[in-house]
C-alpha cells in the first residue's frame, strides 16, 4: 500500500510540474505573437493627429498619499504644462496623515496666487484607498478628460498636447502613455525593474493595442474621457488594481484604448528591497483578483473576437506565471531523484525542454525591446545579455514573495492598498518612509537558496548516474534567491 500511495505522489509530482511548463510555455508563445505585431507597428507609418483648434477643458488627478519627499517636485512639474488655464483643472487629491498634507496646502496656495488653476480636494476618512480619492475628485472634475498621475511622475510640458489628439475617435475612452524610468541605473534592482517594465510598456501594450486586444491603463501616465469611467461604473476599491479593474469594465463594454510608445512620462523606480516587495505584492495580488473577477465575463461577452478572449485570459492570469516558476523550480530537485529511481518515467523529465523553449521565446522577445531602447550591434547585444541573465535570475528570486500574493488574490483574502514610497533625491537611510525591519520573506529565500545549493549537489554526487541536466536551472534559483535575501537583510540593517 504504502509503495503505491508514493508512486501516486510521484505522478502527482510530474502532472503538477508538466502543468506548470505547459502553462509557461503557452504564455511565451502569447509572447511571441505579441512580438510579430510589435515588429508590424515599427514597420508602419505613424500618423500624429494636429492639436485641435478647439480644445476641450481637461482635469489633471494628483492622489497623494504621505509623499514628503516628491510633492514640491510633482506640483512644479504638473503646474508646467502646456494648456489653456481656462480650459485646466487641477485637483491634488490629499489623503495624507503627516506633515505632506501642510506641504501640499502651502503649495497649492502658493501656485493659485500666481493664476494656476489648482485646488485641494480632502477626505475625512481614506476609504477605497486610491481607487476611492479618485473618485471623490470625478465628483468635483469639471474637465471631459481626466488626465491621472502618481506622485512620481514628470510628464514633459506637451504631455497634454501630445496625447489629447488621438481622442478623434468619440469611442476611445483611454490614452496611455510609456512609462519613463529616471533613475535606471541606480541598482542591480532598478535595472532588472526597468527592464520588466519595458517588456510590458513596449512589448505588451504596443502588441495588443496593435491586435485590438485588451490594454490596461496602467494607474497613472494616462488620461481617460470622463463619459468613459462612468459608463464603465467609475473607480472600485475592491481589488489592488483598480487600474486594470476599471480596464476590463470598460473594455467589456466596447469602450476603444488607445497606446502611445513614443509619449514618455518619467518616474521614479522603487529602490529598496521592501519598497519593491510591496509593490510587487500589490500588483500580482491585484492581477489574480481581477482575474476571480472578470475572467468570467470575458469568456462569455458578447462582439469580441475568440482571440481577443484567449488573449484576455494570459493578461489577466499573467502573474500566476511566478506561482508556475515557483512550482516548476521546487519540484525540479525531487524530479533528479524520480530519473534515477524511474527510469521509464525520464520522458516527463525531459519535458523540461519546455522552460528552455520558452526562455529562448522570452530571450528572443526582449532582445526587440533592448533594441528598440539602446540599438543594435554586438556590443549591444553583449549588454543584452547581461541585462536578461540579470532580470531572469532576480525574477526567479522574486517568485516565493510574488506567489503567496498571487495565492491571496485567488483565495480572496483581503488586505490595505500598500503605497510604495518614493525618494527623490533624499538618501535611503534619510527618508522617512523607509523601513527598516527584516521582512520573513528573507528567510524563506535564504531556505530555498540552500535547497537549490542542495538541487546542484544532487545533480552529481546522491543520485546513482550523475545527470547534470538540472545543474545550471538549480544555479541560478541559487542565486536568484540568495541575492534577494541578501539584498533584504543588508537594507534592514
Amino acid at each position: 500500500m504504502s509503495t503505491l500511495i508514493f508512486r501516486y505522489i510521484i505522478y502527482g509530482i510530474l502532472v503538477i510540474y508538466i502543468g506548470c511548463l505547459l502553462m509557461i510555455f503557452f504564455y511565451s508563445l502569447t509572447q511571441l505573437n505579441i512580438l510579430r505585431h510589435f515588429l508590424n507597428f515599427l514597420n508602419q507609418k505613424k500618423d500624429i493627429p494636429p492639436v485641435p483648434k478647439k480644445l476641450p477643458k481637461v482635469t489633471v488627478q494628483l492622489p497623494i498619499y504621505n509623499e514628503f519627499h516628491v510633492i514640491e517636485r510633482l506640483l512644479e512639474c504638473i503646474t508646467a504644462l502646456e494648456y489653456p488655464h481656462s480650459l485646466l483643472q487641477i485637483q491634488v487629491l490629499e489623503d495624507s496623515t503627516d506633515e505632506c498634507l501642510g506641504m501640499s496646502k502651502s503649495l497649492v496656495i502658493k501656485y493659485k496666487k500666481k493664476g494656476i488653476p489648482i485646488e485641494l480636494i480632502t477626505r475625512n476618512k481614506r476609504e477605497g484607498f486610491k481607487a476611492g480619492a479618485l473618485k471623490n475628485g470625478l465628483a468635483h472634475a469639471t474637465g471631459e478628460f481626466i488626465a491621472i498621475f502618481d506622485s512620481d511622475f514628470l510628464p514633459k510640458p506637451d504631455w497634454l498636447l501630445k496625447t489629447i489628439p488621438h481622442f478623434i475617435d468619440s469611442k476611445i475612452g483611454l490614452v496611455q502613455t510609456r512609462w519613463g524610468h529616471l533613475n535606471r541605473e541606480y541598482s542591480i534592482l532598478t535595472k532588472v525593474q526597468a527592464f520588466a517594465l519595458d517588456a510590458h510598456f513596449i512589448l505588451e501594450q504596443v502588441g495588443r493595442n496593435q491586435q485590438q486586444h485588451f490594454i490596461n491603463f496602467n494607474g497613472t501616465a494616462g488620461i481617460w474621457r470622463k463619459s468613459c469611467i462612468l459608463d464603465a461604473g467609475n473607480w472600485e476599491g475592491d481589488t489592488l488594481t483598480e487600474d486594470l479593474d476599471l480596464s476590463y469594465r470598460a473594455q467589456l463594454k466596447h469602450w476603444k484604448f488607445h497606446y502611445l510608445v513614443d509619449v514618455v512620462a518619467p518616474a521614479e523606480l522603487p529602490i529598496t528591497i521592501n519598497a519593491i516587495r510591496s509593490q510587487q505584492f500589490r500588483w500580482n495580488k491585484g492581477g489574480a483578483e481581477n482575474f476571480r473577477k472578470f475572467i468570467a465575463q470575458v469568456i462569455t461577452a458578447k462582439g469580441h473576437p475568440i482571440w481577443t478572449k484567449i488573449n484576455a485570459f494570459f493578461h489577466l492570469i499573467n502573474s500566476s506565471i511566478f506561482l508556475n516558476i515557483l512550482l516548476v523550480s521546487i519540484l525540479s530537485v525531487p524530479l533528479i531523484y524520480i530519473k534515477s529511481a524511474y527510469p521509464e518515467l525520464s520522458l516527463a523529465y525531459d519535458i523540461s525542454t519546455l522552460f528552455i523553449i520558452s526562455t529562448i521565446i522570452f530571450f528572443t522577445c526582449y532582445w526587440f525591446i533592448h533594441k528598440y531602447i539602446y540599438g543594435g550591434g554586438l556590443r549591444s547585444f553583449l549588454q543584452y545579455i547581461n541585462r536578461f541573465i540579470s532580470f531572469y535570475t532576480l525574477v526567479m528570486g522574486f517568485s516565493i514573495h510574488n506567489s503567496i500574493a498571487v495565492l491571496e488574490g485567488y483565495f480572496g483574502k483581503k488586505s490595505s492598498f500598500v503605497r510604495t514610497p518614493k525618494f527623490n533625491k533624499s538618501k535611503m537611510n534619510d527618508n522617512k518612509y523607509t523601513i527598516k525591519k527584516v521582512s520573513f520573506y528573507s528567510f524563506i529565500e535564504i531556505a530555498l537558496a540552500l535547497y537549490f545549493l542542495f538541487g546542484m549537489y544532487a545533480s552529481f554526487n546522491i543520485v546513482a548516474k550523475v545527470d547534470f541536466g538540472l545543474f545550471l536551472f538549480h544555479f541560478f534559483l541559487f542565486i536568484g534567491f540568495s541575492s534577494i535575501s541578501y539584498q533584504g537583510l543588508k537594507q534592514s540593517i
